[in-house]
Order: structure tokens, then C-alpha cells, then sequence
């Protein structure tokens, strides 16, 4: 994790805050670009991908020097979109995906790639890559200068691991940035919360998660296998909001709202509801470049039932290069499209109290369940559950 570091704060983070108090617009402009350049190449270097990492800092150049060629209804906006996908699939799934075509060669894969890495936050950026191109072409995005763009896509706080920006929200905020006291107190607040969230109940998690490999789930009861899985629930969700409260937190310090990321998913009654609130820039990127393209719910139920399925098929091949990555998008797409036909034909009309106690019971214990799938190769998940259910 970069973000609990103590070079993410004395190098990056706390010289950049000092600096955009003092500074002009323009000048924060390149503040942000050289931090967030420094930033990429260290971290690269120390340990994502080495010095090959460090050179992918040229991504964000060609990028940033494409788009300047975005404008409405342009056939380079979707160029551009296509060479992000093409940046995900060399860089996160080409080994998956070149093992699946050569998987009746014995297992030997000619098109190997042996020092494969990812790119620092290579599924984030990509992804607002993809944002600007489409909403450029939809015209609902602004131009904004180079320098501009280059800091929306550069943002060091967000760069690792989201909130998902859109670059017609943040760069109002960006121009307006006042990193006042308020300011200042918001964000070491949420840092802190961040950090406790990490060390405090994330990393605990761990003595009973590293328990999830074949060996030790043969030699498990149920209940113990439950308690593992649960802790991987609570580990994620801490872990993962650990570090939105962390970024949310830094760019507070520079005066720069981004958008929340979690709010309290685990208490909500059903996984519609869940996924309003987990990682709530990627479900709602997910859902207006993903699923309202395909036709959203204005399309036939069976349709609708289908849109549902690819977009957590997307969601889930986004989060890991593996089958068992799919398996648990489609985990979820099932309970969606099981949620939007129990409404559908149930109605939504109110519950009473204990009946939507019941309903969180059941979402928290199947959004807990589908964790086997994300957290385990497939085979390996696929014994579990057996272990669970039958022996």
C-alpha cells in the first residue's frame, strides 16, 4: 500500500498541500503534473514494474497529447478508446488471455509475456482515459487546456487506487481549489480515519484470510470456514475504503473534493442498494459506459437481465485477470437480475422493520459468499463451497 508510506507524505503529499497555498492556478497546474511524474517513477521503480514502469509515465504524454484531438461526434474519440482497452488487455490481461487460445498446446503459452507488470494504477487511469474520449464525443465534456488535463489524469491522490474522477466535475473544482483550514482539518481527519480503517482492522483480518488455500480449508470446520470468509469480507471493505478515505483525505489538503467511494454498503438491504454504495465511481461508470449503452432498462426484460449480466462480467474481469474474477461478476449479476425480478413482480411497496433486517441479513451473507470466488482461483473456491456445503 503507497498511500501508508512515509514517501507518499514527506515527499509528495505535505510539500504539494505547502506549495498550492502559495502558488498561482497555472502554476498548480504543474505542480501537480511534476509531483504526480515523481510520484509515478518512484513508485514504479520501488517496486511496480521496475524501471519498465517508470517508462510508462509516457502513456500519460501520448494520452494527454491525443485528446487534444477529441472533439464531438469525432471518430478519434473513439481512437482513443480503443487504445485504452488495448493498454488494459497488453498490460493486465494478455497472459490470461494468450493461456486460454494456446491452452491445447500442453500449456505452453509461445506468446508469454515472462516480465509482465502492471502499470501503477493502470486500471484506474484507463478508465478515465475512457470516461473523457466517450463524453467528448457526447459533447458533455469541456476541452480544458493540456496542462488541465494532464493534471485531472495525473492526479497523484487518485491515481492508485480511484475514486474514479470525471474531468467535468473535477475541473471546476481544480479552478476553484482553496485548501483553506477547514480544508486542512477535513482531510488529516479523513487521512486518519484511513489509516486506523488500514492498520487497525484491515491488517488484523489477515491472521484469519491467509487461511484460504486448499490445505488449510481440507482441515477446516464450517464455522471456522465461515469466519475465514467473513474476514475477507471485512478485510476488503476496511482495506479498500482505507484507501478512498486516504485519497479523499490528500486531495481535501489540496483544497479538492473527489467524489465518495463507500458508504456503508455492508448495511444495505439489497445488492442494488450494495452496489450504490461499494466503490461507488466504478458502479456508476460501469453503469453510464457499460450498462445504459447497451440499452439499460429501457430495453425488453430479458434484455435487461442480459445488460445486467455483462456489466458485472466487465466489473469483474476489471478487477483481476482470471476466470474466477468473471465468475465473481456474474455471482453478482445473478443476484442483480434475481433482485430486479423479485421488484419487478413483487412491486416495491414499503417493509416492515424485521422484514428489511432480514433482507440485509440475507444481501450481507450472499455479497460474503461470492468473496470465495474473488479471493480463490476457481478450482480452489470450487472446493471450498464443497467443504461448506456437502463435507
Amino acid at each position: 500500500m503507497i498511500f501508508n508510506t512515509f514517501a507518499y507524505f514527506l515527499f509528495f503529499l505535505i510539500p504539494v498541500a505547502i506549495l498550492f497555498q502559495v502558488a498561482s492556478y497555472r502554476t498548480r497546474l504543474w505542480i501537480l503534473i511534476l509531483a504526480a511524474s515523481g510520484f509515478f517513477v518512484y513508485f514504479s521503480l520501488t517496486g511496480i514494474g521496475g524501471a519498465a514502469g517508470a517508462v510508462c509515465l509516457g502513456l500519460f504524454v501520448w494520452e494527454s497529447l491525443f485528446s487534444r484531438l477529441y472533439r464531438p461526434k469525432s471518430i478519434f474519440c473513439w481512437i482513443g478508446v480503443l487504445q485504452s482497452v488495448l493498454i488494459l488487455i497488453v498490460f493486465k490481461y494478455w497472459n490470461y488471455l494468450t493461456g486460454l487460445i494456446f491452452s491445447f498446446r500442453d500449456g505452453k503459452n509461445p506468446l508469454l509475456w515472462h516480465n509482465a507488470f502492471l502499470p501503477l494504477g493502470v486500471s484506474f487511469f484507463t478508465f478515465e482515459f475512457i470516461h473523457y474520449a466517450v463524453d467528448r464525443y457526447r459533447g458533455v465534456a469541456p476541452e480544458g487546456t493540456l496542462e488541465e488535463y494532464l493534471a485531472f489524469i495525473m492526479f497523484f491522490p487518485t491515481m492508485v487506487a480511484g475514486p474514479i474522477k470525471r474531468y467535468q466535475d473535477f475541473l471546476p473544482k481544480l479552478r476553484g481549489a482553496r485548501a483553506d483550514a477547514t480544508s486542512w482539518s477535513c482531510g488529516i481527519t479523513r487521512i486518519l480515519a484511513g489509516l486506523v480503517k488500514k492498520f487497525g482492522i484491515a491488517d488484523l483480518m489477515t491472521a484469519f484470510t491467509v487461511h484460504l488455500n486448499r490445505a488449510d480449508i481440507g482441515q477446516a470446520s464450517r464455522p471456522i470456514l465461515l469466519l475465514w470468509l467473513l474476514a475477507y469480507g471485512i478485510k476488503i471493505y476496511f482495506d479498500f475504503s482505507g484507501y478512498s478515505d486516504i485519497a479523499i483525505g490528500s486531495a481535501r489538503l489540496l483544497g479538492v473534493k473527489v467524489p465518495e467511494n463507500f458508504n456503508w454498503p455492508y448495511l444495505r438491504s439489497n445488492i442494488s442498494e450494495f452496489w450504490r454504495n461499494w466503490h461507488i465511481s466504478l458502479s456508476r461508470w460501469l453503469t453510464d459506459y457499460v450498462f445504459i449503452p447497451l440499452g439499460g432498462s429501457r430495453v425488453r426484460p430479458l434484455l435487461i437481465y442480459s445488460n445486467l449480466l455483462v456489466t458485472m462480467f466487465v466489473s469483474g474481469v476489471w478487477h483481476g485477470a482470471g476466470t474466477n474474477f468473471a465468475v465473481w461478476g456474474l455471482w453478482h449479476g445473478i443476484m442483480l437480475s434475481v433482485h430486479r425480478f423479485w421488484r419487478t413482480y413483487r412491486g416495491t411497496g414499503r417493509s416492515s422493520t424485521s422484514a428489511r433486517m432480514l433482507a440485509t441479513a440475507t444481501t450481507f451473507i450472499f455479497v460474503n459468499l461470492g468473496w470465495a470466488f474473488f479471493c480463490m482461483d476457481l478450482s480452489t473456491a470450487g472446493f471450498f463451497f464443497k467443504r461448506l456445503l456437502v463435507a
